[in-house]
């Protein structure tokens, strides 16, 4: 019998969603609980890379995350970021956060209208003389990296956050019918908080290959699975073995 469900996701913020939908129609709970959450390093920690922001002159932004602590350590290295910094950013939602930080009519950014740094390739390209630093978390992929590279176009990852696990309630028990994970890093964090759980009957359910196997890498049986042909989301994918199962 599947009742309680665990999404390692903050709880959304209107009532009208999927997982609601799913409470009433199939009678099961969703229980929302981060498992993981981000630090960024000290200014201490990103020195170790040899990296100085102030060497370039345009930041590669893809998430809001990456806005904060570029700008974050910037601050506490007592770095002035020149009004003249190019800011080059995946999503045009990234490109309005910048405002947070900068007078945005007196910079130069640019954004992708398709949530890709593929787009940005020919404006970088008419600028062949632009440094260009890319803002990254500890736990990332080079596809962009190594995209830029066929192009010839010299990026220079920066780590300037990291994903790390969160220690789970001492107080709250750990009893679920099924998982959803979404990242490895929370893969992770169940085997960090309960060393010697057991998966058992506790169906699991994860997003994205990276998240598959590193479920599988730790021995985890994973009985659903997003994105898939057809399935492009995990609550599509959760909504249809419910139905199987319990309808």
């Amino acid at each position: 019998m599947i009742k309680n469900i665990l999404v390692s996701q903050p709880r959304p913020l209107s009532d009208h969603n999927p997982y609601s939908d799913m409470e009433a129609r199939f009678g099961v709970s969703f229980d929302f609980c981060q498992l993981i959450h981000v630090e960024g390093l000290d200014a201490h920690e990103f020195r170790q890379q040899r990296i100085n922001p102030l060497d370039y002159t345009a930041v590669l932004l893809n998430s809001r995350l990456g806005v904060d602590h570029y700008f974050r350590l910037c601050e506490e290295m007592r770095l002035q970021v020149p009004e003249s910094m190019h800011y080059y950013c995946i999503s045009e939602a990234v490109a309005n956060y910048l405002q947070k930080y900068i007078q945005y009519r007196k910079r130069r950014v640019f954004f992708s209208e398709h949530n890709n740094f593929e787009d940005l390739l020919p404006t970088m390209n008419r600028r062949p003389a632009e440094k260009y630093l890319m803002v990254m978390s500890d736990v990332h992929n080079d596809t962009a990296i190594n995209m830029f590279a066929r192009h010839n176009i010299t990026v220079k990852p920066a780590v300037m956050y990291r994903t790390v696990a969160t220690q789970w309630p001492a107080d709250k028990p750990f009893e679920y019918d099924m998982l959803v994970l979404f990242t490895p890093t929370g893969v992770a964090s169940v085997r960090k908080n309960f060393p010697d759980w057991k998966q058992g009957k506790t169906l699991i359910a994860c997003f994205g290959q990276n998240t598959v196997a590193a479920a599988e890498e730790e021995g985890l049986r994973v009985d659903i699975k997003a994105p898939t042909p057809g399935v492009p989301s995990i609550t599509i994918a959760i909504e249809q073995y419910l139905e199987q199962h319990l309808s």
